[in-house]
C-alpha cells in the first residue's frame, strides 16, 4: 500500500517551518540526527529530494513545497478525524476572508452549511477583492483566506488550488451594442484584477469602450448589468435571473479562466487555523461541483 508516514509528514513540515533541522528537533522533541533520519526515509518514499540544505538552513525544493502543501492538509484533516471520532469539536474564533467573485450567487448558503457542520466554530466572515484580502492576510488579519488569480498569473506561494472557472462578457436577453458605439462597460474600481483584464482586452483589441458604472462589489455589478447599464467581465457562477453570457466576436475578445486558491499556512499559526483550512479545501471543492 503507498502512502505516507504522518511522523514523518509532521518532520517535514516542522523543518520548514523553523528553517532549520537544528530548529526543527525540539518542535519534534527528537535528536537532529533522529530527525534527519526521518527526513532521509520520507524521501526515499517520495522517491526524490525535498529539502535543500545548506549554511543558512533548509528550503524546501519544488516537489518539497508540493509535498509540504498536502502534509498541512493532511495532517489537518487527520486531526479532524481524530475529534470527530472522540466526539470533539473544533472550537474558537476563525476570521475567513473571500473574494467577491467565488461563488457570489451561492456563498451565503455554501457558508451556512459549512458553519452548520462545525457548531463549535465561530466564524468572522469578509469578503473583499483579492488584492485586499492577500495584504490583509500578509498582516494576520485573516486566518484563512480563498483568492482568485487569471489563469496564467504566478500562483501565490504556497497556495492550494481551489478551482477555475471561465470568463465570460456578460449582459441579458436585452442587450444591445450598437455598432460603432463605445462599448459601456460596468465594473469594480480598478484595483480589481478582472477590470484591468477586461480593459486590456479590449484595448488589444482596439475596441473603444468607457465605464458606465462602478460598483463597489460583485453584487452591485450584476445588479448594473440587470438594469441594462452595460455589459461586464464576470466569472460564469456570478450569472444568475437575467445575466446571460454574450458570445465572444469581433468587439468581445475571448476570455481566460480564474482559477481560485486557498492561501498557504502561515509560520506559527493556531491548529484551528490549519483544521479549518483543510477543511475549507475539503468542503468547498466539493460544493463547487455539487
Amino acid at each position: 500500500m503507498n502512502g505516507f508516514d504522518l511522523d514523518q509528514l509532521r518532520t517535514l513540515v516542522a523543518a520548514v517551518d523553523a528553517g532549520s533541522l537544528t530548529a526543527a528537533a525540539p518542535r519534534r522533541h527528537r535528536s537532529q540526527s533522529a530527525v534527519s533520519e526521518q527526513l532521509r526515509k520520507l524521501e526515499e518514499q517520495a522517491g526524490s529530494s525535498l529539502l535543500v540544505r545548506g549554511k543558512a538552513g533548509v528550503v524546501p525544493t519544488e516537489a518539497g513545497a508540493r509535498l509540504v502543501e498536502h502534509a498541512r492538509h493532511i495532517l489537518a484533516l487527520s486531526e479532524t478525524a481524530w475529534r470527530d471520532l472522540r466526539g470533539l469539536q473544533l472550537q474558537g474564533d476563525v476570521r475567513l476572508a473571500i473574494t467577491d467573485y467565488f461563488r457570489p450567487v451561492h456563498i451565503a448558503g455554501m457558508l451556512a452549511q459549512f458553519a452548520a457542520r462545525h457548531p463549535g466554530i465561530r466564524f468572522h466572515v469578509h469578503i473583499d477583492r483579492s488584492d485586499a484580502i492577500e495584504e490583509g492576510y500578509a498582516r494576520g488579519l485573516f486566518d484563512v483566506a480563498i483568492v482568485m488569480r487569471v489563469a496564467g498569473a504566478q500562483r501565490a506561494p504556497g497556495a492550494t488550488a481551489l478551482g477555475s472557472e471561465a470568463l465570460a462578457w456578460t449582459g441579458t436577453a436585452q442587450t444591445r451594442l450598437d455598432k460603432g458605439a463605445p462599448l459601456p462597460l460596468v465594473a469594480l474600481p480598478q484595483s480589481c484584477a478582472l477590470r484591468r483584464l477586461a480593459e486590456s482586452a479590449l484595448e488589444r483589441r482596439r475596441q473603444p469602450y468607457y465605464i458606465a458604472h462602478v460598483a463597489s462589489g460583485i453584487a452591485g455589478v450584476r445588479f448594473a448589468v440587470a438594469a441594462g447599464l452595460g455589459i461586464a467581465c464576470l466569472n460564469l457562477s456570478a450569472l444568475d435571473g437575467p445575466l446571460l453570457a454574450l458570445a465572444p466576436g469581433r468587439r468581445l475578445p475571448a476570455l481566460p479562466q480564474v482559477r481560485f486558491q486557498v492561501l498557504a499556512a502561515r509560520q506559527g499559526e493556531a491548529a484551528i487555523a490549519a483544521s479549518v483550512r483543510a477543511l475549507t479545501v475539503e468542503t468547498f471543492s466539493r460544493l463547487r461541483h455539487g
